[in-house]
């Protein structure tokens, strides 16, 4: 019987021994029900969207007729984004801007509309103005003007209102100034047929970042037409854009339109403030 050459005995064992060791070392770094794949992390998504799904419609199917109704016309206008936000939130049991609100009927009723600068102050709103309004928020990050013209019937629903403080302007921020004017004016002229106390909230600021192609000044500019529809419509502006911009280093992260929990916590309270000064 011939023998075996030594060395490549030896080598291959070597490197057996050194494949089964990776393999191992793998596997006990990648934590017990990690996808370890893209189709492995898609069926984990899945999976975990059917099942939040499941929960939340279970929840839902228990609610009164005129709660499943508003989560109805969540779930119509959220869109991606958004309406898996609120489906985790309601499932956890956690508020949000989108809550549900029962009217007291002895008190004035409030609407908010705008972007995701208002979603984040709504609830310092509600919590500000607790036991002095109903403050309820369209169902929707309301976006630019051309988003309000299509939904502005659906965000305003068919209950009176007292109150309706509105905002466009972020993402208007690269429509044409003739277009914003025009779109604007015709969302003041419906809100005006409601008969409820208009304010606009002037567009809060934003930073340079040239690679999005948004400008500081744009929203300046557009805070210019806005102010002019506003006098001539005769509409309170709640300056938003002038109450924080002292205090941007603090209250906005850099290179961010958003606001920190402080900065949301401050915007509700001045919202509040007009909404009050509206109401007497």
């Amino acid at each position: 019987m011939k023998a075996l050459p030594i060395l490549p005995l030896i080598l291959g064992l070597a490197l057996g021994f050194l494949s089964s060791l990776v393999s191992a070392q793998t596997k006990a770094a990648t934590p017990k029900g990690e996808p370890t794949n893209a189709a492995e992390a898609a069926k984990q998504k899945a999976q975990a969207d059917a099942e939040l799904e499941a929960k939340y419609q279970a929840l839902v199917a228990k609610l009164p007729p005129d709660q499943q109704a508003w989560e109805r016309v969540l779930q119509a206008q959220l869109g991606g984004f958004y309406l898996p936000i609120h489906k985790r939130e309601k499932v956890a049991g956690r508020s949000n801007a989108w809550d549900f609100v029962p009217d007291d009927p002895k008190l004035p009723r409030v609407l908010l509309i705008g972007d995701s600068v208002s979603r984040g102050y709504t609830q310092a709103t509600r919590k500000a103005l607790a036991g002095k309004a109903n403050v309820h928020r369209a169902p929707a990050n309301c976006g630019p003007t051309a988003s309000g013209i299509k939904n502005i019937d659906v965000w305003l629903g068919t209950g009176k209102w007292d109150v309706i403080h509105f905002n466009f302007g972020i993402h208007d921020r690269n429509t044409p100034l003739a277009d914003y004017t025009q779109r604007l004016e015709q969302l003041i002229e419906r809100m005006k047929k409601t008969g409820a106390r208009l304010i606009w909230a002037s567009t809060t600021p934003i930073p340079d970042d040239l690679p999005k192609k948004q400008t500081a000044a744009s929203i300046v500019e557009r805070n210019v037409i806005a102010a002019e529809l506003m006098k001539k419509h005769g509409i309170v502006t709640d300056d938003l854009f002038a109450a924080i911009t002292p205090r941007l280093a603090e209250l906005q992260p850099p290179n961010d339109v958003h606001f920190n929990a402080k900065g949301y916590d401050f915007l509700g309270e001045t919202v509040a403030t007009a909404i009050q000064q509206a109401l007497k």
